[in-house]
């Protein structure tokens, strides 16, 4: 399937690894021009392997998204080069694993930077260049637990929780413009943050992270948890024009693991 992404130009934060490589890798693959941002050392060899199996043009930026001032800096290296932004996903690690008591009143600040204002951040530099052009799309990559919390990560349970209220509002505003915002939530998806939670999980519980793996997929009723690959092709079809009817959409990339009906 034609995505319609070919010459459209997207920029993917936290791009380095994980599901922020896996979205851009998948966004080049389908022909766009991409500006990847990450504040680790892997940027650039992340972008040169993009290149070389996709033959896409790849601009990549250090830049940390809790910095307002390197945000700002980033997406107008990006518009030098490319003219335009007509994708912007929006991503960042996650916030650490932890019990309400277990954290201090400084976790949530860090989290909030990281989790809410990077999006708040992204959005404020991008969206007028949108406007200004009347066209554009919007992906935030949350997680599943917007709809169903998971213990030892209030952090996460939480401020996840505002991104959406932000997207949700945002579709109210620039839907009438021109720009589509949806957000993507997965669950259990094979990256190196899962890896880490799994070893959180099998110090806390005396097990195996191969244990806690294998618990986690249990919960899935497709029985595995799903994969990068999985994760860029859904992200790139919600960003692009073949998903042009979909806004203000939270969907939900987690293999049937939320019961609820709604």
């Amino acid at each position: 399937m034609d995505l319609g992404l070919k010459g459209q130009v997207a920029l993917v934060a936290a791009a380095s690894k994980g599901l922020g490589r896996a979205a851009a890798l998948e966004l080049a693959r389908q022909g766009a021009h991409l500006a990847i941002l990450a504040r680790s050392d892997r940027l650039e060899s992340t972008a040169e392997e993009i290149r070389s199996q996709t033959g896409a043009e790849v601009l990549a930026i250090r830049a940390d998204v809790t910095r307002t001032d390197q945000v700002q800096a980033a997406v107008q290296q990006a518009l030098e080069r490319f003219g335009r932004i007509d994708i912007l996903i929006l991503n960042a690690g996650g916030p650490p694993p932890g019990g309400f008591l277990a954290l201090k009143e400084a976790d949530w600040e860090s989290a909030f930077q990281l989790t809410v204002m990077s999006a708040v951040r992204l959005c404020y530099a991008v969206v007028p260049h949108m406007l200004e052009r009347g066209s554009g799309s919007i992906v935030a990559t949350q997680s599943y637990t917007i709809k169903q919390p998971m213990p030892n990560l209030i952090l996460s349970n939480s401020l996840r929780l505002a991104v959406i209220g932000l997207m949700k509002s945002l579709a109210d505003e620039l839907g009438p413009k021109g720009i589509r915002v949806n957000s993507i939530n997965p669950a259990w998806t094979s990256t190196d943050r899962v890896g880490q939670l799994m070893a959180d999980r099998a110090r806390r519980s005396g097990s195996t992270p191969e244990q806690e793996y294998a618990r986690a997929a249990a919960e899935i009723p497709l029985g595995r948890m799903g994969t990068i690959e999985e994760y860029g092709r859904a992200v790139a079809w919600l960003a692009s024009p073949a998903a042009s009817f979909i806004h203000g959409h939270a969907l939900l990339f987690d293999g049937g693991a939320v019961r609820s009906p709604l």
